[in-house]
């Protein structure tokens, strides 16, 4: 059922969100201080690509600086990143078999704006799936 979803997915919106964080990604690698949050934005693409079957899980030993990175992140690239989600979420919505895509591009919103101190982890039972 995974499988199924990842593709439905990633034909009506994951594509377009893997792009608009792979250009955040670039146009935040082009000033050097930035390349921290470039390489969030990467790792959030490829989980924007193919989300159904891992989820987001907040880092314990995440603190003020990844909280001070996050503030940052929402100015330069989180903010209009969290409008895509939230239209593409609605568009998904509309009909019934988008349901269940809108409520997880949704659940992207939070990471949208706040990534840093997030970690992307397998939701899969077996050791082989836990290495995504």
């Amino acid at each position: 059922m995974r499988t199924i979803l990842n593709v439905i997915w990633l034909i009506f919106a994951g594509f377009g969100l893997f792009l608009g964080y792979v250009l955040a990604g670039v146009l935040l690698c082009i000033p050097i201080v930035t390349i921290p949050w470039a390489i969030a934005s990467f790792r959030i693409a490829r989980y924007s690509l193919w989300p159904f079957g891992r989820e987001i899980v907040s880092k314990p030993t995440a603190g003020v600086g990844s909280f001070l990175g996050n503030v940052l992140w929402v100015i330069l690239a989180g903010w209009w990143l969290a409008i895509g989600h939230i239209v593409s979420g609605i568009a998904l919505c509309i009909t019934i078999i988008g349901i269940p895509m809108g409520i997880a591009d949704f659940k992207l919103v939070p990471v949208s704006l706040m990534p840093l101190g997030k970690e992307i982890v397998s939701t899969r039972e077996g050791a082989f799936d836990r290495s995504l």
